[in-house]
């Protein structure tokens, strides 16, 4: 005998049908989703769709806290998982005794949540990860990774654009492989093989951290054998001499360097100056200023800061002192380059954006300084690198991997703040 659903009044609330489930009820089309429970195997009952998809689930009550908790069966399928196999799965499960039963179904619910897991999903709690403070070996608690913002940002800007939405578990090489190509082809503004290699670098990562015991977001990571990307080629712009003066009295060309807050200007110079990376310079703090006024003038950068993770004493030279009382002068500020925005550094790409300049959707709203003085584009590294060529121009030699160190043939190592451009920018540019 065929089992009939008998639909509701559209003014009525449909209830829970009871009946005896047969594959044949399980294949028939309704008008909107229904539950049929079934009268045979208490607990058992099946949704169906519209479309056509009908789903067994077993509904049971949890005595440890006494509320009703409902277990996914699975699909019906003709040929592999129909109504009797759905029964023979309860009957099973009802033999494990309700409390192994509940915790079953709160595994079962679990690895869902994680199998379920999209890839903005991830992403945010890998950057999570990262940033969570911790102690380290001088005792400071900081970032577990304290480079964490520019992965959070190659994470968010590429692999969240485009595959954010997607469950992470689904990702597949050909994504990945895919992605980096675009962002190589300028898909995400201006092509760039760095952008592309530091993508894979952070998704890799990722997916491995996703990967890991306790997470099992992903099986495991798709950012394997991708194609290889090409070569990219070393950086080696250099400042000419002239271009050196015309850089250095044009930032103190008040009129032209408007746009641009003082400090930013001097953090540039000073940067010239000491042959110091941006990260050392720009978080340089009153305490670190050691006899400032004596006969040997030093700022100590802290090993937080240092690229080695090692202490920096480096020796100030007049022009360096001059600059750093210029950005103290009226301030009461505990930071010697300190952001407009109140008692905190220079914001760690104040120097780069001063130099490019302001764009938005390819349009200059304020023009960088390399724009306003009319000098081929360059970056705050750039400037530390031009300090280390002039260095080798005057027969002094820079050694180890780090250029603020100098050595003169035949004497002892001597700092580079003792490297000055006053030779170059002595008159200005005509």
């Amino acid at each position: 005998m065929d089992t009939i659903i008998v639909t509701s009044p559209a003014s009525k609330r449909s209830r829970n049908s009871s009946v005896i489930l047969t594959d044949r009820l399980c294949e028939r089309r309704v008008a909107k989703r229904v539950k049929v429970y079934d009268r045979k195997c208490p607990g058992l009952y099946v949704s169906i769709t519209t479309a056509g998809v009908a789903t067994f689930s077993f509904k049971f009550t949890d005595r440890q806290t006494g509320k009703q908790r409902t277990g996914w069966l699975g699909v019906y399928n003709p040929e592999t998982f129909t109504v009797e196999d759905a029964r023979s799965k309860v009957y099973g499960l009802k033999g494990m005794g309700t409390e192994a039963l509940a915790e079953t179904f709160r595994d079962q619910k679990a690895a869902q949540a994680r199998r379920g897991k999209t890839v903005s999903g991830i992403i945010e709690e890998r950057i999570d990860w990262m940033k969570t403070p911790l102690k380290k070996p001088d005792g400071e608690m900081r970032a577990r990774l304290e480079a964490w913002e520019n992965t959070a940002s190659h994470l968010r800007r590429f692999l969240g654009a485009r595959l954010g939405k997607k469950l992470a578990r689904e990702v597949t090489k050909n994504d990945i492989a895919t992605l980096s190509n675009d962002i190589v082809a300028g898909k995400f503004g201006n092509p760039s093989v760095s952008n592309a290699r530091h993508m894979r670098k952070a998704a890799s990562a990722l997916f491995n951290w996703a990967a890991e015991a306790g997470r099992d977001y992903v099986s495991a990571s798709p950012c394997i054998n991708l194609p290889k990307l090409d070569a990219e080629h070393a950086r080696t712009r250099v400042l000419s001499e002239d271009e050196i003066g015309i850089f250095w009295h044009g930032l103190d060309d008040e009129d032209l360097m408007r746009s641009w807050d003082r400090r930013t200007l001097l953090a540039l110079k000073f940067e010239l100056v000491t042959m110091l990376r941006s990260s050392e310079l720009l978080g340089a703090h009153r305490d670190e200023l050691v006899n400032l006024d004596g006969e040997n003038p030093r700022l100590d950068v802290p090993l937080k800061r240092v690229k080695k993770r090692r202490v920096i004493q480096q020796p100030l030279s007049d022009l360096a002192v001059e600059i750093i009382k210029e950005a103290l002068r009226g301030s009461n500020k505990q930071f010697v380059f300190a952001s407009p925005l109140g008692d905190q550094p220079l914001h760690r790409k104040a120097m780069a954006d001063a130099l490019r300049g302001d764009k938005r959707n390819g349009k200059v709203r304020t023009p960088g300084i390399c724009q306003l003085l009319g000098l081929k584009p360059f970056t705050p590294h750039d400037l530390r690198r031009t300090a280390a060529t002039l260095a080798g121009d005057l027969g002094l030699t820079t050694h180890g991997s780090r250029n603020a160190s100098i050595t003169p043939p035949a004497r002892r190592p001597r700092p580079s703040c003792q490297l000055s451009p006053a030779r170059f920018i002595s008159t200005p540019s005509a």
